[in-house]
């Protein structure tokens, strides 16, 4: 379902950690779970997460996500899930934003309806 799923998580960990101020790798097994989950959960509501293609010589070796909008949601579902944070409900307002703006738009795969948005 999800080209090079794992490595992708992986590339975001740098990421997610450095938006959460980590600087520790005693987390980053709960981190990973978290940036997978976030993704299936974007999926889920209906938006189409685009992988990119990485070339090396030529040959497609790899994918990422370069979507700005797709790994800003991934952190700040980390953000919201990791530990107990005490900004928790405004986390989830900004995540169910961030996710409702992407299942809406034409580019995450579903179409607007003319007229709307």
């Amino acid at each position: 379902m999800w080209p090079s799923l794992f490595r992708e998580v992986e590339t975001m960990l740098a990421r997610v950690k450095t938006a959460m101020r980590i600087g520790t790798n005693i987390y980053d097994q709960e981190l990973l779970e978290l940036i997978a989950s976030a993704l299936a959960d974007i999926q889920h509501a209906g938006a189409v997460i685009t992988y990119t293609p990485v070339e090396t010589e030529g040959t497609v070796t790899d994918y990422t996500v370069d979507d700005p909008l797709t790994r800003t949601a991934v952190v700040t579902y980390c953000r919201m899930m990791f530990g107990s944070p005490d900004d928790f409900d405004r986390l989830k307002a900004a995540y169910d934003m961030q996710k409702g703006q992407m299942r809406e738009s034409r580019a995450y795969g579903m179409e607007v309806l003319p007229g709307v948005g």
